[in-house]
């Protein structure tokens, strides 16, 4: 099907263009293996969504299994190769917070990463699923002594710290233990990432991080990130392996973690000339970003490890010290292409928007919108609520050759802003009961699921080889009401 000019709604963005063919599948926002079958049907590895649907109902997150193994082997194989001559290869540290489930931690091990987590529960999730304590890294801005305690029990690799309180009561607990935590600092190299306010992490007014700004401290001249270096090496419950940063998310230019990279070499290179402190390890943080719409357009794991390997290579060179070895931690980039969301449609109803006349003079214009509810919304993807979040759907359970209609999928919550995508063409007969596929819904979609309006967060389906399985089974209304302790459970 071919579009038409007139088919162009002035309330689109500009970045949004009419489909040549709404029935086509637009990479790179999908999964390998997931195209139309002979019937029209979106299908996953064969298996068409109305099967799906049918199995384990809707709104259901459905995962590539096959997809996931070589998101996260392409990331272990590419970085390895670019930074074989300068530290011997790369430790990748799947970011569990994008999304985190048992199966999902065994994958991850058994393609060769090792796993970060952010709480106590997900460092349960990774003993349940056996993953081996040194392949477990443990972040956050707040972790409560049960945390820092369970990290030591479970003997993880790396405890990432995140200011000076918390190195002391991580050196304290260790120390009570006589025991001694395996640390690296977090710093904020002040990296401007091209990201969103909320998502955009290494600048200096934020909850994370060591500040590396030369007054951040009570101490003239001396920075957060300087005096938790002199610090860690001084208490006995501590082994500082290295330096950590993390300057944002949904990032496309290598130039911010190139920047980033040659800021933390220059720290280390400074701790080690004033304090004779070598720091062998540095993390640069994952943030690589994805494709929600069809105008993003993602960098493959190779072209940015050899970008990073190259500024790792020359700014060691140039400082003249030894190469550390190198981490980095993608999620999203892992998870979040390898998933979409299937949702059944229910009302539909068309709105008239004024546009105000281009030329000043004239009376507004009217122009259509269509609001396409779905069985979902805002308790299984709050991206957009967050962050005005992007995201494109397409009519999944059957072919169509109508014209598109600019059109808004929105959830069933009593809430306005309950967007799932704000702008989209879809074919003009979408009709009650078809079901639509969301792309990109593998990270921070279900991991962020609430239960807004009493709704059951959905489960997620993980399928390879023509086979799909429960990795996390839905919630029901008896789920939701056990954990009521109003009245009596009968």
């Amino acid at each position: 099907m071919t579009t038409e000019t007139s088919n162009v709604s002035p309330l689109a963005p500009e970045w949004l263009a009419v489909p040549e063919d709404l029935n086509v599948l637009q990479a790179p926002m999908w999964a390998a293996g997931v195209d139309r079958n002979a019937d029209g049907e979106v299908a996953i590895d064969g298996v068409a969504v109305t099967q799906l649907k049918e199995q384990f109902g809707t709104p259901l997150f459905v995962m590539s299994e096959t997809d996931f193994r070589l998101r996260a082997r392409s990331f272990k194989d590419a970085f390895d190769a670019a930074f074989a001559d300068i530290c011997g290869g790369v430790d990748v540290y799947y970011a569990g917070k994008s999304f985190l489930c048992t199966a999902v931690a065994q994958w991850v091990t058994e393609e060769g990463l090792r796993l970060d987590t952010c709480s106590g529960g997900e460092l349960a999730v990774a003993a349940r699923a056996g993953v081996p304590g040194g392949n477990l890294s443990l972040h956050g801005n707040n972790k409560s002594d049960a945390e820092i305690n369970r990290a030591l029990d479970m003997l993880v690799g790396r405890i990432v710290v995140d200011s000076l309180d918390e190195l002391e009561r991580v050196a304290r607990i260790a120390s009570s233990r006589g025991e001694t935590a395996k640390v690296m600092l977090r710093l904020t190299p002040g990296v401007h990432a091209h990201t969103h306010e909320f998502i955009a992490t290494a600048h200096e007014d934020q909850k994370f991080g060591l500040s590396m700004a030369g007054d951040s401290t009570a101490q003239q001249g001396l920075s957060a990130a300087e005096e938790a270096v002199a610090a860690a090496a001084s208490y006995p419950g501590i082994e500082l392996l290295g330096l950590h940063c993390h300057i944002g998310s949904q990032i496309f230019e290598p130039d911010g973690f190139e920047l980033a990279a040659q800021k933390l070499l220059g720290f280390q290179a400074a701790m080690q000339a004033k304090y004779s402190i070598v720091l062998p390890e540095l993390d640069l943080g994952g943030g690589y970003g994805i494709a929600y719409t069809p105008v993003d357009t993602p960098r493959p794991p190779a072209e940015i490890a050899d970008a990073m390997a190259a500024v790792v290579r020359s700014t060691c060179a140039e400082l003249g010290i030894e190469p550390p070895r190198i981490s980095i931690e993608p999620g999203r980039a892992i998870v979040g292409s390898t998933t979409f969301t299937l949702y059944e449609v229910g009302t539909r109803k068309t709105v008239r928007v004024d546009v105000e006349s281009a030329a000043g003079d004239q009376e507004n214009v009217t122009y259509p919108r269509r609001y396409v509810s779905v069985d979902g919304g805002m308790s299984d993807n709050a991206r957009p609520v967050l962050y005005d979040a992007d995201y494109s759907a397409i009519l999944a359970s059957r072919a169509s050759v109508a014209d598109p209609q600019l059109s808004r999928v929105v959830g069933k919550h009593c809430e306005s802003g309950d967007i799932v995508v704000r702008d989209v063409y879809l074919p003009a007969d979408v009709a009650a009961g078809d079901l639509l596929a969301v792309p990109g819904t593998g990270a921070y979609c279900w991991a962020l699921s609430s239960n807004y309006n009493y709704l059951a967060r959905p489960g997620v389906v993980a399928v390879r080889d023509g086979a799909a399985r429960l990795i996390v089974r839905g919630e029901t209304e008896e789920d939701l009401l056990n954990r009521d302790m109003g009245v009596a459970n009968v």
